[in-house]
């Protein structure tokens, strides 16, 4: 496992784990079962081939896929997430309800776009919807708070390059 060197924050750290998007739509791919490379590739579309690897490396050595060569010709590998990867679920079920709450996406635009749900769908697993709160309720005009004092020394030199 590597170690993420930002600032020391747990939440850059996960942050540069997970990266970019195609991490978790990984992850949300292979909830339900292994899959292989094409499949992914068909499930992911657009992606191309060469980012899709090279990030099933990249999450292989973070240990949160598991890669496994059956051999033979034509070769067959797959993928399977770890324990480590599956403690990424509970940030999609966030991101899912967060797409809700901010009507980014349907489930359905999804089945009419491509002819089935995502395995993470609620619609496939089975797993109690929540309902979206309404934050737009909840918002409450508060008093204006002055900013908090910096923890680094103020320079107003000016570097000239």
């Amino acid at each position: 496992m590597r170690r993420r060197k930002i600032d020391g924050c747990p939440i850059a750290g996960a942050l540069q784990l997970i990266g970019d998007k195609w991490t978790l739509l990984v992850v949300r791919e292979l909830v339900a079962r292994p899959k292989r490379t094409t499949e992914l590739l068909e499930e992911l579309h657009p992606i191309s081939s060469r980012t899709l690897l090279g990030r099933l490396k990249e999450m292989e050595k973070d240990q949160l896929i598991l890669r496994v060569n059956y051999g033979g010709l034509p070769r067959r590998v797959e993928y399977e997430l770890t324990e480590r990867g599956r403690r990424l679920l509970p940030l999609l079920d966030a991101l899912a309800q967060t797409g809700q709450v901010l009507d980014c996406n349907h489930c359905d635009d999804r089945k009419q776009q491509l002819g089935y749900y995502c395995d993470f769908c609620p619609n496939v697993r089975e797993i109690e919807y929540v309902e979206p709160r309404n934050y737009a309720e909840e918002i409450v005009e508060t008093d204006v708070r002055e900013p908090l004092p910096s923890l680094r020394p103020k320079d107003d030199s000016i570097v000239l390059l």
